[in-house]
């Protein structure tokens, strides 16, 4: 029997036709075999973080998100920068994510920040920003795999060798060693 791997994508953008959009749909679209991609519908209606919101009921588009990564066995960031940051959506994304504290939805689960943006850049302190901050919220922030992809002209996912770097980092992501990182924990 194979073991499939979930991994969520949480994308940056809310905007239908971004290309960070097209991203995480093309990482869908060419994951390897055995690896279940789920892109996080619903962002947009999460409301921001409020304590006061988080007791017995739990919003229903916060219990969604926290559901849909909880059952995944990765997660991964799909993200653009705005302001030189990540955006509002994905910052709040892990604040939900992040608790109860010590127990979230994100702890313990293996996670990436990938993107591109029209930057010389690529996105590289939006995807800093959402790593250190999946980090403090509990999550095995893998610092290796980064693909920040600045602005190209025409289109990033006709380009094969951008296509590559992008498989590869959910590749790495999925490929990373769960095992090694409760060893590490237990010790």
């Amino acid at each position: 029997m194979t073991t499939q791997t979930r991994v969520a994508i949480l994308v940056g953008s809310l905007r239908a036709d971004s290309l960070n959009r097209r991203i995480a749909e093309a990482l869908r679209d060419r994951a390897p075999e055995g690896v279940v991609v789920d892109i996080v519908d619903g962002l947009a209606e999460v409301p921001f973080y409020n304590e006061e919101l988080d007791g017995e009921t739990v919003p229903a588009p916060a219990a969604a998100l926290r559901s849909a990564v909880a059952s995944a066995d990765r997660v991964l960031a799909v993200t653009p920068e705005y302001n030189g940051t990540m955006p509002a959506v994905l910052n709040n994304a892990i604040d939900w994510l992040s608790r109860p504290y010590g127990a979230g939805a994100i702890v313990g689960k293996p996670f990436a920040a990938i993107g591109a943006t029209p930057t010389p850049y690529g996105g590289k302190w939006s995807h800093d920003d959402a790593r250190r901050s999946a980090k403090i919220a509990g999550a095995v922030v893998l610092e290796h795999v980064v693909v920040s992809q600045p602005a190209v002209d025409g289109d990033l996912l006709a380009d094969a060798e951008a296509v590559e770097r992008l498989v590869g980092a959910l590749s790495a992501l999925v490929e990373h060693d769960t095992e090694a990182d409760a060893e590490g924990t237990a010790a």
